[in-house]
């Protein structure tokens, strides 16, 4: 089963940081990942945006490490990779799908695409005017699929 067929559960509280966050980072965009468990975000892991760019972002890989072992810590797991869009809408651009795919490869042969992080939401906060806020995705070999958040 994909995650497209899921609803992922944000609390209110974790849709506001994330666009707070956004709004702070502005005009570059934000990033971090969100620990959490059986599809519930839980915890929001702010990381620093190495690319400082309002075109495209990148985990501190210090950082990276450190939320992980905080999620392992608090016994989470990691629900999703967040990131913001400062003016255009909450969707994967072609830099986003990259950076969610890896190779796949066979016999030391390219045969396709897979998701460096199998499971996990991408959670995109857009502060472009009259665009949605925020938007979760799948992103697989297959293409993106939008996943409902259920904001509670």
């Amino acid at each position: 089963m994909t995650l497209a067929c899921l609803a992922v559960r944000v609390p209110k509280v974790i849709y506001e940081e994330l666009l707070v966050h956004a709004r702070e980072e502005a005009p570059n965009e934000c990033c971090g990942l969100i620990g959490g468990s059986d599809g519930v975000a839980k915890t929001v892991y702010r990381a620093r945006n190495v690319e400082a760019s309002p075109l495209r972002y990148n985990l501190d890989p210090q950082d990276q490490l450190r939320i992980y072992d905080e999620i392992d810590k608090k016994g989470e797991e990691l629900e999703a990779i967040y990131h913001s869009h400062t003016a255009s809408p909450a969707y994967p651009s072609q830099t986003d799908i990259n950076l969610a795919l890896m190779d796949r490869r066979e016999n030391g042969k390219v045969v396709g695409k897979e998701p460096i992080f199998p499971g996990v939401v991408y959670l995109i906060a857009s502060l472009a005017d009259g665009e949605t806020p925020l938007r979760g995705f799948e992103i697989t070999e297959d293409g993106v699929s939008e996943v409902e958040l259920q904001v509670e």
